[in-house]
């Protein structure tokens, strides 16, 4: 299996997590070019790559035949920069009570990805079965926008959110924000500047392999160097982009890279997940730990053989419909800590949660 397989060592000779095996197959199936490592002299032609290869569905694709209702909105954004692009999208046949809103990140490692390609799975998975509305930030990317644009372009989107809660349908004292792998990092960050500053408060964060700490001083970092899909070369090509002359700096904020942050008190309840075979493993379970230390509330999930990204490439994988299951579990029972979910009416004997994607 090349650099894909059980039992392979990367460069650096450690030996490494297996991967399992459904995964596995999904990796080998990747083209070279896929799986190679992004760096500063390519790091263009990977953006003009994505830009015209990853999918940007239409407002009238995600409606979905009428299934959910969607609008692409635009709103101030920060102080002397460009409004934002937020996309708006909740089940149909809904109006009159407000929903719960999950306010969403998109991954690409900051330099990569928009904020219409992961709405069809968060819809099918999350919206539709949780009756959640959800608003997708189109932030901007590095290297053309710096830290700390694309994360003030996050905090207008939230701030505007909140305060259009009537005319969004949407409740505001139920807003999860959450974003996967640079859209985790976001929203963690998010929920440390929107608790400095005040602003609204979330009820749960959801963290899916975030990207937190610029420094690649972990031992996962160097551990997974040349396997998988994203590994120390393309992280630290991504995090310069990000920051700069600032990487790596003694004085970063914490709102730039989370795993950088002191105090990690009065943050809202975090869902965490990462795979034990990818860059990301260490820091997150250590933020998982700091949020314990700090008296916080924070479920980690570690999914044994999982690579970065692992659910995008294997979908039908049991480990994938696991960490789904999962996810939407910790969702739906925050959601209930925290108001009603209204799922609709139920039989009597019937069970109150609300039926997943590809179950029974």
């Amino acid at each position: 299996m090349g650099r894909t397989g059980r039992g392979d060592q990367p460069p650096t000779g450690m030996p490494v997590p297996p991967f399992d095996p459904e995964l596995a197959v999904a990796l080998d199936a990747l083209d070279e070019e896929s799986r190679a490592p992004i760096t500063p002299e390519n790091l263009a032609a990977r953006q003009e790559r994505d830009a015209a290869s990853r999918p940007r569905p239409t407002a009238g694709d995600l409606r979905a035949g009428g299934r959910f209702e969607v609008a692409e909105l635009r709103v101030p954004g920060p102080l002397d920069a460009p409004d934002v692009t937020l996309v708006s999208a909740r089940p149909s046949g809904l109006a009159g009570r407000p929903l719960p809103l999950l306010y969403y990140m998109h991954g690409g490692g900051m330099v990569m990805g928009n904020a219409w390609s992961v709405l069809p799975r968060i819809l099918r998975e999350w919206a539709l079965p949780l009756e959640l509305a959800v608003l997708s930030v189109e932030y901007r990317l590095a290297p053309r926008a710096r830290y700390p644009e694309p994360l003030e372009d996050c905090y207008a989107g939230l701030l505007w959110a909140a305060g259009h809660a009537a005319e969004l349908g949407i409740d505001p004292d139920r807003i999860v924000i959450g974003g996967k792998s640079a859209g985790g990092g976001l929203a963690a960050a998010l929920a440390l500047l929107t608790r400095d500053r005040g602003g609204p408060v979330p009820v749960g964060q959801l963290l899916l392999c975030p990207m937190l700490d610029d420094r690649g001083t972990t031992f996962s970092s160097h551990q997974m160097t040349g396997l998988g899909v994203w590994d120390l070369s393309s992280n630290t090509t991504a995090w310069k982009a990000l920051l700069g002359d600032r990487h790596g700096a003694a004085d970063l904020p914490p709102y730039a890279a989370p795993a950088r942050a002191t105090d990690l008190s009065g943050l809202p309840p975090a869902f965490i997940e990462v795979g034990s075979a990818e860059i990301y493993r260490d820091e997150d379970v250590a933020y998982a730990n700091a949020l314990w230390q700090a008296g916080g509330e924070a479920e980690l999930h570690v999914w044994p053989g999982a690579y970065h990204g692992f659910d995008g490439l294997a979908p039908e994988a049991a480990l994938t419909r696991a960490a789904r299951e999962t996810r939407t579990r910790w969702l739906h029972r925050l959601l209930t800590d925290h108001g009603p979910t209204a799922p609709g009416p139920r039989r009597q004997g019937e069970s109150t949660f609300p039926r997943l994607p590809g179950r029974a």
